[in-house]
């Protein structure tokens, strides 16, 4: 009875230790502020507002929920035009869209906490945690008759850093730009990006981890889903579903009530079509290789690291803020800032970027000469968007944070992201 007692005792402790610590300095929520009281100018956020009523007018985009923060307080959050406009629906500020690959971020950030807690090193192999990664084995020759192929050793093995930073060797199966890799993911029935099938990730993972790379491990950059098999990897180490992991140590303490893998009931009005511009006007975006409704509807069982969060503009800003304050929000210590400074540095040396930008364990990153060249941010302002036409970037020298969310597929003629950017920054006035 004792040693019962002493077990449960410390699997207590290890759950408490585990979860938020309580940081020695307070940075409050998102709260509203005028434009002044944070140095940004009411006349150029007008312009902001102008040139988003005119995208809507000029059919670039069917509506839209714009989001501009400083200094942890949001001077402009306003919505445009239609959620969906075949049911006349107009857009809301508190609209859920469908973020995609903004789901990456949020999937890195979990792995850095778990990291935090000592679970793992981040140049330990993948395949240490996850057995069916094995060796690494590497593309050699196709055959497209029968999409067959033959591999070659890799001369490294996949680890949680090639991961975070899309340079396993992994592709991206139905969006990879080699059309081999589309056609070997597909034939071993890997789930890309988003399902309503009933199928876990761990399923899908395991899957991916028999075929082949594009690359030697860290020789290269080629989007992937790395954050999906992270997703998974989270599962493993915690011993949570990727799903609940999020809720209890990220959402729930940073307040972020509106992000999802699937909606509950309550939340399903508010989603946002994905809409593409045919003949004329807007309609809903068919059924393709996935159904646009997959976070309302289907097994519900996907929970893809990669791209299958919902979320809004404010809850959104709300975990960027987090990263602007360091790793803390509202007394709830998310990530140290030592880990943080780790998360923004150069992880792929020149692999990614072209110069303007360097990618971190999160997020691609302004350098020097991206902000040099204007219109995108200080240096080391991190950024992201996602497959649906949503964006955010966060500047931590200004301590600005845009956010503009959009739900469009097909061919649209669509310059508010650049616009977006561009204007927020010559919208700081102090």
């Amino acid at each position: 009875m004792k040693k019962t007692a002493i077990i449960l005792f410390l699997s207590l402790l290890t759950l408490n230790l585990a979860g938020q610590t309580k940081p020695r300095q307070t940075a409050a929520p998102l709260s509203k502020a005028s434009p002044e009281s944070v140095g940004m100018s009411p006349e150029r956020l007008d312009r902001i507002d102008v040139m988003l009523q005119n995208a809507i007018a000029e059919d670039q985009v069917p509506g839209a929920v714009a989001l501009i923060a400083r200094n942890g307080k949001i001077v402009f959050h306003k919505a445009y035009g239609m959620a969906d406009n075949q049911e006349n629906k107009e857009m809301e500020k508190d609209a859920i869209f469908r973020i995609a690959s903004q789901t990456k971020a949020i999937t890195s950030t979990a792995v850095m906490m778990l990291w935090e807690e000592g679970k793992f090193r981040l140049d330990d192999p993948i395949s240490k945690y996850i057995p069916d990664f094995g060796e690494a084995q590497i593309l050699d020759t196709f055959n497209e008759a029968d999409t067959t192929y033959t591999v070659k050793p890799a001369k490294d093995q996949i680890s949680i850093r090639d991961l975070l930073t899309h340079t396993s060797g992994l592709g991206y199966g139905v969006i990879d730009g080699d059309q081999r890799f589309q056609k070997i993911y597909a034939k071993a029935g890997v789930t890309d990006l988003f399902t309503t099938e009933d199928i876990a990730i761990a399923e899908s993972v395991k899957k991916l981890a028999k075929l082949p790379l594009h690359h030697n491990p860290g020789d290269a950059y080629v989007y992937s889903e790395g954050l999906d098999v992270l997703g998974y990897f989270v599962e493993v180490v915690s011993g949570l579903p990727f799903d609940e992991f999020l809720r209890t140590r990220l959402f729930e303490p940073l307040g972020m009530d509106d992000t999802w893998f699937y909606l509950p009931e309550g939340k399903h009005k508010r989603l946002v079509s994905v809409q593409r511009f045919e003949t004329g006007e807007w309609e809903k975006y068919p059924k393709t290789f996935y159904d646009t409704d997959y976070p309302i509807k289907g097994a519900k069982r996907f929970f893809s690291g990669g791209a299958g969060l919902s979320s809004t503009a404010e809850d959104y800003a709300t975990f960027l803020q987090m990263y602007l304050n360091n790793g803390e929000l509202n007394g709830k210590r998310i990530l140290s800032r030592t880990t943080v400074q780790s998360i923004m540095s150069d992880q792929t040396k020149g692999l990614w970027g072209g110069g303007l930008k360097h990618y971190g364990l999160a997020f691609g990153v302004v350098t020097g000469e991206g902000q040099d060249a204007g219109g995108i941010g200080s240096t080391g302002t991190f950024d992201w968007g996602g497959y649906f036409n949503t964006q955010y970037f966060a500047d931590p020298k200004e301590q600005v944070i845009g956010i503009l969310m959009k739900q469009t597929q097909g061919d649209v003629s669509d310059e508010t992201g650049w616009k977006f950017r561009q204007m927020v920054f010559a919208a700081v006035d102090d």
